[in-house]
């Protein structure tokens, strides 16, 4: 197969895991519209809450599914040793991830009280190995930069982060800095223009999306 015929597959089977995933956040109410304050401190009009799809084993599988095929199909699996997992989303997927691909998982501890003695990183990490740090979403791209900062303190070769959904609010360019590049599934604003075409959110939900996203 031809890089053009891959290619082409695999667009098409994109989009057809994004209309899935797309009509499963809103039947789910993992995506809501209103006012929600963030783990940021942001306060923003809708929401997407990719903690509570593991509950559901049918769209966890499909969103796991997701995952790998923009590894296999965009990063190409074999540029990376090790699946790095941001808790606790991120290392819900990441885990299912790193058995999917056979590749060694390491999590980055979250902020609080550390056991004497433990790093920033558990699990087996390799000095140069090169890791791929998987989150559910980004929007500042503040977490990913902070498990990046640890997992290159430990030793691991960080150059790509990926995510579901991009929200579109700065983490692109803040990555880009700390030379990370941010892949995405799809983006917040490329969901929500599907959805909109499919009835399934209306006008005005797309437009408090839209406002919210940094296009520029």
């Amino acid at each position: 197969m031809n890089e053009q015929t891959r290619r082409l597959i695999w667009t098409g089977r994109r989009q057809d895991l994004l209309r899935e995933i797309g009509k499963i956040l809103v039947k789910t109410k993992a995506l809501r519209f209103g006012t929600f304050q963030l783990a940021s401190g942001k306060v923003s009009s809708y929401y997407v809450d990719l903690r509570m799809t593991p509950s559901i084993p049918g769209a966890f599988k499909l969103i796991v599914q997701a995952y790998v095929e923009t590894i296999h199909n965009v990063l190409n699996s074999g540029r990376f040793e090790t699946i790095a997992a941001i808790p606790t989303a991120g290392l819900t997927y990441g885990s299912v991830i790193a058995y999917q691909l056979a590749k060694p998982l390491v999590y980055v501890r979250g902020e609080g009280p550390r056991p004497t003695g433990s790093r920033g990183v558990e699990g087996i990490l390799q000095h140069g190995s090169k890791v791929l740090v998987i989150d559910d979403l980004s929007m500042t791209g503040s977490s990913v930069l902070k498990a990046t900062q640890s997992i290159r303190g430990e030793g691991g070769v960080v150059s790509d982060a990926l995510v579901l959904i991009d929200r579109m609010e700065g983490a692109r360019k803040l990555l880009q800095i700390a030379q990370i590049r941010l892949r995405s599934f799809t983006t917040i604003l490329e969901l929500a223009n599907l959805l909109k075409r499919m009835d399934v959110i209306n006008h005005d939900d797309f437009e408090v999306i839209r406002q919210q996203t940094i296009t520029h």
